[in-house]
């Protein structure tokens, strides 16, 4: 699977201002770190279509992917959720609406990661 690592400034800085500002539509995914069990905190931005509420991993099979893989129990905000991966070929309408929420800022992880295959999903379902 394809990843694209992030600047050190985009996940040492960027990520803590989005986190506390919402910038770019975001709010913020915990999950539970698979090696240590503790909080991972993520800035995500979180689509919807038909009523579900999905994740994308913009940069691909990133750390909290695997993480979620490992323990589908998540929280967006205060919210938890059960996350369930998408397969592939269900993912084009979701991404598609996920693109114009992001905006352009992830327009470049397209480019180097053009497929659908290159973007793990999740649909979220209320878990309280």
């Amino acid at each position: 699977m394809a990843y694209l690592k992030p600047p050190w400034f985009v996940a040492k800085i960027f990520n803590k201002f989005a986190m506390a500002t919402g910038v770019g539509n975001s709010e913020t995914l915990t999950v539970t770190k698979r090696g240590s069990g503790l909080a991972q905190h993520i800035p995500v931005v979180v689509p919807e279509l038909n009523g579900v509420k999905y994740l994308v991993s913009t940069r691909g099979e990133s750390q909290w992917v695997k993480n979620v893989r490992a323990d589908p129990r998540v929280t967006v905000g205060s919210t938890p959720y059960l996350a369930t991966e998408i397969p592939v070929e269900q993912r084009a309408p979701i991404l598609a609406v996920y693109k114009p929420k992001a905006g352009r800022v992830v327009d470049g992880y397209w480019r180097e990661l053009p497929e659908d295959a290159d973007h793990p999903v999740f649909a979220l379902t209320p878990a309280g």
